[in-house]
């Protein structure tokens, strides 16, 4: 069964210029355990399909269904990683990661428990004490990563975590996520603008046509053996072979929106 699925699902906007079509039929299947990043032009909707599937975004026509059962509301299932921090600056990172928990009911002393050892997981053992002011980006990164799986979430949504940080940084954190998806094998879906990124990390990697009315166009294996070092990966014969093909799908879809940008001007 797969973890979520899409089934002709648009989403539409009202504007003061007429609706906005975000994405259109789009029909999308995510394997339990399985690791799919997105790709494509600046404004084509990736976000949007993100939030459609946490239930933040109600689709205009078509049906959202989580493990065979169609999305009501909020998709419980779900834990979302943001672009930009989403930590609350007042609380230390031992009660932002605890947050969640204390939402839910388990006690203060267990949640407490649960978010030292999941900061100890992202590598910030000792650390809870500090503020997000403390903190590096790449800390703030892991804190946010540890906020969301301590919640156990069976699918994890995640819109350019770490399109912020600095290079070596980024490499960091791409391999702490892909030792942390190895350990329970969560459906991930993964955001970014960034394509070697996207083949260091998934199993699949989806292009998205330029908008409005957005869709998938081009669904590509990633057959780079596992467990991955993303460093190592984009070294190898077979990474450039992958990233010359899934260029050629995507470089059309980019200079159709770039033709449609100017044509706006």
């Amino acid at each position: 069964m797969a973890a979520f699925e899409l089934r002709g699902v648009s989403v539409r906007f009202a504007g003061t210029g007429g609706a906005y079509t975000a994405i259109e039929n789009v029909d999308l299947d995510i394997g339990t355990g399985e690791f799919v990043c997105v790709v494509g032009p600046t404004g084509c909707g990736k976000s949007t399909l993100l939030n459609v599937i946490a239930g933040l975004a109600k689709p205009s026509a078509g049906e959202v269904r989580v493990a065979g059962v169609p999305l009501a509301g909020l998709n419980r299932a779900a834990g979302y990683l943001f672009q930009a921090d989403a930590l609350m600056p007042w609380a230390s990172a031992r009660d932002n990661v605890a947050a969640g928990l204390l939402f839910r009911g388990v006690s203060r002393a267990q949640a407490l428990v649960q978010a030292d050892d999941w900061l100890g997981r992202v590598g910030l053992r000792g650390a809870g004490d500090r503020y997000p002011h403390q903190l590096s980006g790449g800390m703030k990164k892991r804190v946010a990563l540890a906020q969301t799986l301590v919640l156990d979430p069976k699918i994890l949504l995640m819109d350019e975590p770490f399109s912020a940080l600095d290079v070596q940084t980024r490499s960091l954190m791409e391999n702490e996520l892909l030792g942390l998806w190895a350990a329970d094998r969560k459906s991930v879906l993964f955001v970014t603008h960034d394509l070697d990124e996207a083949i260091a990390l998934g199993d699949r990697v989806i292009v998205m046509s330029a908008g409005p009315g957005s869709r998938p166009v081009a669904s590509h294996t990633i057959d780079l053996p596992r467990p991955r070092d993303v460093a190592e990966a984009r070294m190898s014969p077979r990474f450039v072979e992958l990233q010359r093909a899934l260029w050629q799908s995507l470089r059309v879809e980019v200079q159709k929106s770039q033709r449609a940008m100017a044509a706006a001007r």
